[in-house]
């Protein structure tokens, strides 16, 4: 009868020798980790994303040109505009608009702007994550690098909105919507014509919100259990930007900006005080959080979702037709397409509200207070190889 192979041995009962075993190859180094290939490799790898030196060098690359053609044009080519400023600063200026109050329309230019600056917000965020919140967070003795790269996250997230939302908050004072006079949102639409600064602001996030998808579909930070709604979460905001600024929305689209940003700042801050276990800090700022959070991601959401289905007619008859050319785009079905994102933004935000009464529960059950969202797969860490490191 044939042998199986447990059953063959040799005559003397034993096993046959072993054959030599290769040597262990080293682990592949890390495609993502923040050492520079060599510019063009890290171009064509998309590492420039990871590495602060790379997207330096690339954003660097306009402002040396642009500053070339400021400084030379005069003796070549005086009468010409230059053809790197619109990469770097907002463009298509509305040709009539007074000098002391001018005015910005949508343009092609615009895609570039955004391209530009989905580059500077990739090297801010490894700058602030490497260079400023790792210093601090390992003053804090926190050893594990996946808790030195959540740190960094959140001092990145806190300090990004803590900007935006306070940059928010001053064009929402410049604008007839303060504070959420939301039917502002549809009389005399199309709004068209923007302040600079509105305009700025508004590609500035949208460049953002670009870079943060990179993010999370090249796996640059270690997924969360929630992963699958974050990524919706930014599919849905880029909807959102996307089609506002398509449709001479900003007014509504700058409110809901403000509605997301400002609740995020204390979710971050919180999720620090966490990290560094400031426990009684971290419990005031946890209820204190929950309120912003209700406000301004609850409340406001659903004032501005009553906007959409009782105040949409408030827009002159006149605009309630798709007419590119005009600047109006208003048929009867853009009620649903503007309110359809909404909606699913709050559900996500009612997903992860549930997330955070489970915690505010638990904080009052079990006298924990831990992240909105888990981080248990990183409690498991050992932080000894960091310790002799150090």
């Amino acid at each position: 009868m044939p042998q199986t192979p447990f059953e063959s041995q040799s005559e003397s009962g034993s096993r046959p020798p072993t054959p030599p075993q290769k040597p262990r190859q080293p682990s592949p180094v890390n495609p993502w980790n923040t050492d520079s290939k060599g510019l063009w490799n890290d171009i064509v790898s998309l590492r420039w994303v990871v590495v602060p030196s790379s997207s330096f060098k690339l954003f660097m690359i306009p402002i040396v040109l642009w500053a070339n053609w400021e400084i030379l044009s005069p003796y070549v080519a005086k009468d010409l505009p230059n053809p790197f400023a619109p990469i770097i600063f907002v463009s298509h200026r509305v040709p009539d608009s007074p000098p002391d109050d001018p005015r910005y329309q949508k343009g092609y230019f615009d895609l570039a702007f955004v391209a530009y600056y989905i580059i500077v917000w990739s090297w801010f965020r490894q700058v602030v994550t490497l260079n400023i919140c790792r210093p601090i967070a390992r003053s804090f003795r926190i050893k594990s690098e996946a808790k030195l790269a959540r740190f960094g996250e959140q001092g990145h997230a806190m300090l990004y909105f803590a900007i935006m939302g306070t940059w928010g908050y001053r064009i929402m004072g410049q604008l007839p919507t303060y504070w959420y006079r939301t039917e502002q949102f549809w009389i005399d639409y199309p709004h068209w014509d923007m302040k600079p600064e509105l305009k700025a602001y508004y590609l500035l996030q949208s460049a953002y919100w670009c870079q943060q998808l990179m993010v999370l579909v090249l796996r640059l930070e270690k997924p969360r259990k929630d992963y699958a709604e974050l990524v919706a979460h930014h599919f849905v905001t880029l909807w959102l930007v996307g089609w506002s600024y398509l449709v001479n929305l900003t007014l509504i689209g700058n409110a809901v900006y403000m509605s997301m940003d400002i609740p995020d700042v204390f979710l971050a801050f919180s999720k620090l005080l966490n990290y560094i276990q400031a426990e009684k800090t971290k419990v005031v700022v946890f209820v204190f959080f929950i309120g912003i959070w209700s406000y301004f991601r609850h409340f406001l959401n659903l004032v501005m979702l009553w906007s959409v289905w009782t105040e949409f007619d408030l827009m002159p008859e006149t605009s309630k037709r798709w007419s590119p050319d005009d600047g109006v785009w208003m048929v009867w079905w853009m009620k649903y397409q503007i309110f359809a994102p909404i909606l699913l933004l709050q559900c996500l935000n009612l997903y992860w509200y549930f997330l955070i009464w489970r915690i505010a529960y638990r904080a009052i059950t079990e006298e924990v207070v831990t992240d909105v969202r888990s981080d248990d797969e990183d409690d498991d860490e050992d932080d000894e190889p960091d310790a002799k490191e150090d």
